[in-house]
């Protein structure tokens, strides 16, 4: 099954913001406009209809008097509505009336052109709610007085109609404020996690008392970073008590083996004595390579003064006679008289001894063994043995690999020179053909 991908926790966090802020302003909207149409009068909603209309229905006659034109949107405004009465009355006092206008209100009629905006109601001698409006026409400014709508208009509505202006520009202005805001505020808010993840990212196994740090990251983030500090504190714990039993297991190893061959060394024989003291010689290096394996575990002299080119040709003075002895011409050359790097002094000449000694048990006991040094740094041995398989080419840096059942080592040599590399934050390669092997440490 393929894994779902993780969700941005600032692309959440924002569309959820947005969501919560519209629902907000959404209640409130709501809440304002059913206050308002409980409020307000009822005629609010009639009143955003019968302005225009008397707008276009209002005119003069030749000799400038109010006259009210029956045109087809105020014939169906008074279709729709049978009990729909208004007075018109221009600002000079001028009026027409149409319907039957309350008796509460008749003695309005003259006084209408004083008012720009009324709503009346509550009057103890009827219960038809009134409005005064005002609307621009062709005639002027009028004002006009009216009631007995059939309350299919929905107030609710003209109220939020009417507040358009005020929400669409609030959410078109605070959602993308809110999309540009809110991942920024994450991204410093989360700065400390992210440098927490760098860090988690940087620790190696091999490298003990690295922690993640507390310092900087909110306190609901800080209970995961402490338990993960909590199991690598334990992790290291146990990592330790391998270490001290593999240590101690191959020191223990060490007195059986060398009476072991003090032993054959005494017996009379010649083939099979030769044969048995092969075989304890073996084994003595398998522990001296799990010693060596596990004492680099525990290097702290990585940051002394070395010098590459001095290690590379000691090693190839010390191993020579060995070489020659096995059927091999050993070489060494260096681009360059000193490169100085800051390692440890114990266990880099353990690097390139290995790589030598690599190259002598497997290189078919002829041809060149080369040592050279660029002048990058890089140590480079080489053979001309007859390779290394590609499949098997990245599995020899493996503890315990052997490329063939029947090599001499123990397969911790390569695994030995590619953890004191990587100690050093080096690299390892390997380059093989039927011609040969090329090994190359870059520090």
């Amino acid at each position: 099954m393929m894994n779902k991908k993780r969700a941005s926790l600032r692309w959440r966090l924002t569309r959820q913001f947005s969501f919560i802020f519209a629902a907000v302003v959404a209640t409130v909207i709501i809440g304002l406009c059913i206050y308002g149409a409980m409020t307000l009068s009822p005629n609010v909603a009639m009143a955003r209809t019968i302005g225009p209309i008397m707008a276009e229905a209002v005119a003069q006659d030749a000799h400038g008097r109010l006259e009210i034109t029956e045109t087809p949107r105020l014939m169906a405004l008074k279709q729709k509505n049978p009990n729909l009465w208004y007075v018109v009355a221009t600002t000079d006092g001028t009026y027409r009336t149409y319907g039957g206008v309350p008796v509460s209100y008749v003695q309005l009629v003259p006084l209408v052109h004083l008012f720009r905006e009324a709503d009346i109601r509550g009057s103890a001698d009827t219960a038809e709610i009134a409005s005064i409006y005002t609307a621009q026409t062709t005639a002027g400014e009028v004002r006009i007085l009216f009631g007995g709508g059939s309350g299919e208009y929905w107030p609710f509505l003209t109220i939020l109609l009417a507040t358009n202006p005020i929400y669409v520009p609030l959410l078109a202005l605070a959602l993308p404020a809110i999309f540009f805001a809110v991942p920024r505020i994450v991204r410093s808010a989360l700065a400390g996690v992210s440098e927490v993840a760098r860090k988690a990212s940087e620790i190696e196994p091999r490298r003990h008392g690295a922690r993640l740090p507390t310092e900087g990251i909110p306190s609901e983030v800080a209970p995961l970073v402490v338990a993960f500090n909590g199991v690598l504190d334990r992790l290291e714990h146990e990592f330790q008590k391998r270490q001290r039993f593999l240590i101690d297991a191959a020191h223990e190893l060490r007195t059986p083996i060398a009476i072991m061959q003090t032993r054959i060394e005494g017996m009379s024989g010649g083939q099979d004595r030769r044969r048995l003291l092969d075989d304890v010689a073996r084994l003595g290096e398998t522990a001296e390579q799990l010693l060596d394996f596990e004492r680099n575990d525990q290097a702290s002299d990585l940051h002394e003064t070395v010098d590459l080119v001095d290690i590379a040709r000691t090693v190839v003075a010390d191993l020579a006679p060995l070489a020659i002895a096995e059927g091999y011409e050993i070489s060494f050359e260096s681009e360059v008289d000193k490169f100085e790097r800051l390692g440890s002094p114990s266990a880099l000449p353990r690097a390139v001894s290995n790589l030598v000694r690599n190259a002598i048990d497997h290189g078919e006991n002829a041809g060149m063994i080369s040592v050279s040094v660029s002048e990058s740094g890089q140590v480079v041995v080489a053979d001309q043995g007859h390779g290394i398989p590609h499949d098997q080419q990245e599995l020899v840096f493996e503890p315990f690999y052997r490329v063939t059942p029947r090599s001499k080592g123990a397969g911790l040599g390569l695994s030995l020179v590619k953890q004191i590399v990587t100690n050093h934050r080096g690299q390892v390669t390997i380059e093989s053909n039927s011609t040969g092997t090329r090994v190359t440490i870059q520090i």
